[in-house]
């Protein structure tokens, strides 16, 4: 027999799974409440045995996201060097399948320009969700080592690129114009990643992958 703490879990996973596909589509204007209840097959009065408010449903749906978004993006753990890893997780994020699926997507994407008109506590919770896309993109030996400075520039440089690349390709209307700006990204990202005794010439970062 299912207990009922399981059959609570159970529920807040579909109300958290739902507001996650909303955020990821409308933006923080998607975590309203009667929708997301109707979308995860509930009660509009089930939400109240697990949040007080919406802004206690957007800040634990974006969490929510992110645990799946990034270790989906990362994959898991491989002997590569520091270039390989960029060059690898760029051509995954900066692809058109990435672009194209809103509801499958990047949170940190999805969410930027909400964030920065939020109030302070979605603030807080989008700050620290970005910083732990940086810390598991850097790779630290484990939780509690430091991060390398200049490999926390890089990173913070990457995820610029792969944000804001990801979300001016979504903000235009023209695809021809949206695809270059995705392989402008990539190109960056690539020269970014090259040794300074090595040159990347014009070679065309391959769009395949999703995020």
């Amino acid at each position: 027999m299912t207990s009922r703490s399981d059959l609570k879990e159970a529920s807040l996973r579909r109300i958290l799974t739902a507001g996650a596909s909303r955020l990821r589509t409308e933006g923080l204007s998607g975590a309203a409440i009667a929708p997301v209840m109707q979308d995860a097959g509930l009660t509009h009065g089930a939400f109240y045995a697990h949040f007080n408010n919406k802004d206690e449903l957007a800040a634990a749906a974006f969490r929510f996201a992110l645990l799946d978004n990034r270790p989906r993006w990362m994959g898991q753990a491989r002997q590569e060097s520091w270039p390989s890893r960029l060059l690898r997780l760029g051509k995954r994020y900066l692809a058109t399948a990435h672009r194209d699926d809103l509801a499958d997507s990047c949170a940190l994407a999805a969410l930027a320009s909400d964030a920065a008109r939020s109030n302070p506590g979605f603030k807080k919770v989008y700050e620290e969700e970005l910083r732990k896309s940086l810390r598991a993109l850097c790779i630290p030996p484990d939780e509690g080592s430091p991060i390398d400075p200049a490999r926390l520039d890089d990173a913070m440089a990457f995820m610029a690129l792969c944000v804001g690349g990801i979300s001016l390709a979504r903000a235009v209307d023209d695809p021809v114009f949206s695809g270059q700006i995705l392989t402008v990204c990539r190109q960056a990202i690539q020269r970014m990643a090259t040794p300074d005794h090595e040159s990347p010439g014009n070679v065309e970062v391959p769009d395949h992958g999703k995020n």
